[in-house]
């Protein structure tokens, strides 16, 4: 079950990986209270502050894809899936097809083509443009987290996952200190790692990475030198150590991510369950 909710966390994960450099610092002070205030779960205000950088930026396509993914991430919050016992204890997930919100779907398809059209443009120029990576990269995480956790298309997911991963490889060819990009080869090496022998092998046939122990160490790059997604770096970890029974470490990622992100209740009370 962990495997599937990987690939949710696939789009999560990708949605705070950016360049630094990509904007000024007026434009980076913006970028970063968009995402202080979707890790607060405080979408409404996340939308209002990527919808204004849009606005400033329309050639840059971090906006429209910052946008979409703060439509995911309140979709996850509604439905109640971030919960550590769905990966941590194989809970089932249930079938959200017919609990999703159609208008929701409708902005966040309508965001990611808005950045898909700015980035190829860029990419079309210059294949090596880090910034349209960065949003290639993440819009094909953001559907694959759409496929595969609320639509249950696995199949389509997991080739998502895999050019997610690839483009984040190509990030880190170019620039080994684009921290925040380790996550996305993390993930898919830790999530397809905990599969069994047999499985791992037909997954490497068709691309996949599987390698669990390559998995955590890209993670903890991300978790300890990564800007945007050092916090979701460190809710994953906690995952990974609560599957590994070493809950002291997840009550310490926790408490940090309590401490820095006081509004998000998903952190407390998962954080006040371990103490418990």
């Amino acid at each position: 079950m962990f495997h599937r909710l990987g690939l949710g966390f696939a789009g999560l994960l990708l949605l705070f990986s950016l360049l630094a450099l990509t904007v000024n610092a007026e434009s980076t002070e913006s970028i970063d209270q968009g995402f202080h205030q979707m890790y607060n779960l405080n979408f409404s205000g996340a939308h209002k502050t990527f919808e204004a950088w849009e606005k400033l930026h329309a050639d840059d396509p971090l906006g429209p894809a910052s946008n979409a993914a703060a439509y995911l991430f309140a979709e996850f919050d509604r439905l109640h899936i971030l919960e550590f016992d769905v990966f941590t204890e194989n809970q089932k997930l249930q079938d959200f097809e017919k609990m999703l919100d159609p208008a929701l779907k409708l902005a966040f398809e309508s965001e990611l083509a808005k950045a898909d059209t700015i980035s190829n443009a860029i990419l079309d120029k210059s294949s090596d443009n880090c910034n349209a990576l960065f949003a290639r990269m993440l819009s094909d995480g953001l559907r694959a987290d759409y496929a595969g956790l609320l639509e249950k298309r696995k199949v389509a997911a997991l080739e998502l996952l895999k050019s997610s991963r690839a483009s984040a490889e190509k990030l880190i060819a170019l620039d080994p200190a684009y921290n925040d990009a380790y996550l996305a080869v993390g993930l898919e090496n830790y999530v397809l790692g905990l599969r069994s022998a047999p499985s791992r092998l037909v997954l490497r046939l068709t691309g996949a990475q599987t390698n669990k122990e390559k998995g955590i160490e890209n993670l903890k790059i991300t978790a300890e030198k990564g800007h945007y997604l050092a916090p979701y770096a460190r809710l994953l970890l906690a995952i990974a150590y609560l599957r590994d029974q070493d809950r002291t470490t997840a009550k310490r990622l926790l408490a940090d991510l309590v401490r820095d992100f006081p509004q998000n209740r998903r952190y407390q009370s998962e954080l006040a369950r371990l103490r418990s």
